[in-house]
């Protein structure tokens, strides 16, 4: 008799071995759509204009689709709290005359004069650049474009660029007084907001960025303006080392052959809208992951060893594995997950324009944005791969339905901190933050992978759980990307399994996670551990239906909204969702120890901002070329470690038993006592906020050198 999965060569039935392999655990995708279109749900409301929403187009957009929406006219501001501009008439620059006296000059002209002279080659564009920085002359040398036209380049190749490509992005660049018209605000520290631009917006801005017009975001200096900003300006691009700069230069110049007009042609100019939302959520809004009784089991999981969070993740709230500075060191040298998804989608990177540094409770959402490029590798042997024409369908704000959030994980240089109960809490809130969802629709499901791991010391088998957790208080199914683990996708698995098998609630697993830490275990023995402890406080599964309708919610209202507070079946299961759509407006009040000081509004003598005061021989910070943002400093993870012993213990050697036994005693299972958590977890945290304040941007700070790794 043959075996069920032997082949009979009377009814053509394949052998076990024949049968194609099955890369992925769990649940089905369709189980994951909620048996739906992938686009069908929704993840933001309409755009609107608002006090927490900045539009730049006219509302509503009354154009044809074939058009691009038209920039909203109001004034421009000159301030700490929006987005400086080069076309702006307060924007000057001190200029030394031959003669060797000084004067202040109006920068946007000294732009138009430079860049509308004949332009060559890439040090004819390193010279027109200069003339309009020329604190950087003899510092900045764009070695990246002269290597890429000069030697990978052929002839005709660079000829096409410099006598058709590089005109087209000048134009487009100095169409900036016409493309923006209202002020663009700064997405700052502790504030809850969204401004939506037009992708032609958005293409003028990275002209100007490829450009190097930005004013004031050139220096490293601590007291700068924008220290806690990302940089923009693509001058440490062009002059940073590795083969994947080049190719990441490469997936930058397709974008703009793609969206920079032709001078009698404009067929080819975007159309649609893109959203970037900050979020921010205060402390005290945070879950209590200690008494929440969801039932991990009711999350579906779908866990594969096969694809990619771009590629296999639509429709899902895709995550990006961020650096606190958006896009990392995608103008530097890093190129793992955040910075190949910003060049492959390089409308990300205008981001970096507007986004303060993200804080331990804050995300970024971005909607809307297109793919350009495919690729290939990954880090060093990254290639472009050529054009990727973007099929994903627009919503009724002419967004792609694309929804990426950007949630920073934190830099472990010792991996075994990274079990201590105050940073798996922040972790746990990072996500958290980062997967809420201000709708009563249901919501989509979460598309993540080995978030923080790799380059920044996480492990993957925490990680996965801590983000489960997350996914569950926040009623999101979680599609999971090992990359190519098998192992891992196993390991994952099972332990879900394991959770609906024995219904083990959130508040369970956070519980024995916070032992795991005072057993001085190692990482390999997580899982093992959980399985021991998860043992003795293991229930009966709930019933099938209860399971059936807490993970399928079947609705069949037309708009299929779920009232998650008077579900019947979520009550009995003691499940109270946060209410998430009702936050109060931002207020102007001082702001919290949540948050870092205040940007300097006024000038300061050490930042690039005195341009207006200063002359042309400015001292260039140590080894421009090796700075890169490809990872974070540990500075915060050491502070919440130095904090995290009582008063009289400086080190983050302390005794563990300690630090648990201010929080929790053997006796009770680890139950934390309410009044000393909540005030120690204060105090962790305000040390976490401190130490953004002292670190500056040294945590910009990386040598490009340290081979990249999987993040």
């Amino acid at each position: 008799m043959l075996g069920d999965g032997e082949e009979d060569s009377r009814n053509g039935q394949m052998s076990e071995d024949e049968l194609p392999e099955v890369n992925w655990r769990g649940c089905s995708m369709s189980e994951i759509y909620r048996q739906l279109n992938p686009f069908e749900l929704d993840h933001l409301p309409a755009v609107k204009p608002s006090e927490s929403h900045t539009v730049l187009h006219h509302f509503p957009i009354r154009n044809a689709d074939t058009e691009p929406p038209k920039p909203l006219k109001s004034h421009h501001k000159w301030d700490a709290l929006h987005v400086r501009l080069p076309c702006s008439s307060k924007s000057q620059y001190p200029v030394v005359q031959e003669d060797g006296s000084s004067s202040i000059e109006n920068r946007w002209e000294m732009i138009e004069k430079a860049l509308l002279r004949p332009i060559q080659n890439s040090h004819d564009l390193q010279a027109a650049i200069l003339s309009y920085n020329t604190k950087y002359e003899g510092v900045w040398n764009f070695r990246a474009l002269h290597k890429l036209f000069g030697e990978e380049y052929d002839e005709d190749e660079s000829k096409i660029f410099f006598e058709n490509l590089l005109p087209r992005i000048i134009r487009l660049a100095l169409r900036l007084p016409e493309l923006v018209q209202a002020p663009i605000p700064l997405l700052k520290q502790g504030k809850c907001h969204a401004v939506t631009l037009t992708q032609e917006q958005i293409s003028c801005l990275l002209a100007n960025a490829f450009l190097c017009t930005y004013p004031r975001r050139n220096t490293l200096k601590k007291k700068s303006e924008y220290s806690t900003f990302p940089d923009i300006n693509f001058n440490r691009l062009f002059q940073s080392s590795g083969s994947a700069v080049l190719e990441k230069i490469k997936c930058i110049c397709h974008y703009f052959r793609r969206v920079c007009p032709l001078e009698d042609d404009r067929s080819n100019v975007p159309t649609g809208c893109v959203t970037f939302e900050r979020r921010y959520m205060p402390h005290n809004e945070m879950p209590n992951w200690s008494e929440s009784s969801i039932p991990l089991g009711i999350t579906p999981l779908h866990i594969t060893s096969d694809g990619t969070i771009e590629d296999e993740g639509l429709g899902l709230l895709q995550v990006d594995f961020a650096n606190k500075y958006l896009g990392g060191g995608v103008l530097g040298g890093g190129c793992v997950q955040e910075e190949i998804r910003f060049v492959i989608c390089p409308e990300l990177i205008v981001s970096k324009l507007f986004t303060e540094c993200l804080r331990p409770t804050e995300a970024l959402l971005m909607v809307g944005c297109e793919r350009y490029s495919n690729y290939t590798g990954y880090a060093n042997t990254f290639q472009w791969a050529g054009n990727h024409e973007d099929n994903t369908p627009r919503d009724s704000s002419r967004r792609r339905m694309c929804h990426i959030v950007a949630i920073d994980a934190l830099h472990f240089q010792d991996s075994a901190h990274q079990y201590h109960e105050e940073l798996m809490l922040r972790e746990l809130n990072k996500a958290y933050v980062g997967f809420s969802t201000s709708l009563t629709t249901l919501a989509p499901g979460v598309a993540s992978g080995n978030w923080g791991c790799g380059a920044f010391g996480g492990e993957a088998t925490l990680k996965a759980l801590l983000q489960l957790m997350a996914c569950t208080v926040t009623t999101r199914p979680l599609v999971y990307f090992t990359f190519g683990n098998e192992e891992l996708r196993d390991q994952v698995h099972k332990m879900h399994t394991f959770f609906i098998e024995n219904n083990i609630l959130v508040k369970d697993l956070w519980s024995v996670l916070k032992k795991f830490y005072t057993r001085k275990l190692p990482a390999k023995e997580l899982y093992t551990f959980l399985y021991s402890e998860l043992e003795k406080i293991k229930r009966s599964p709930p019933k099938k239906q209860i399971i059936e309708n807490a993970t399928n919610q079947t609705n069949n209202d037309a708009e299929r909204k779920v009232d998650m507070k008077n579900t019947t079946t979520l009550n009995s299961m003691s499940i109270t969702p946060r209410p998430m759509n009702k936050r109060s407006p931002p207020s102007n009040a001082k702001r919290s120890l949540e948050e870092s000081q205040d940007i300097f509004a006024t000038t300061s003598p050490e930042g690039e901002n005195d341009e207006t005061n200063e002359t042309a021989a400015a001292v260039a910070p140590k080894n421009t070329a090796t700075i890169d943002l490809s990872i974070s400093d540990d500075s915060e993870t050491e502070e919440l470690l130095e904090m995290a012993a009582p008063d009289a213990e400086a080190s983050i050697n302390s005794t563990p038993k300690k630090v648990v036994d201010n929080k929790s005693s053997p006796s009770n299972g680890g139950t934390p006592a309410k009044t000393n958590t909540k005030s120690r977890q204060r105090t962790l945290l305000e040390m976490l906020d401190q130490s953004y304040n002292q670190a500056g941007p040294a945590t910009k700070k990386y040598c490009a050198s340290k081979s990249p790794q999987k993040n």
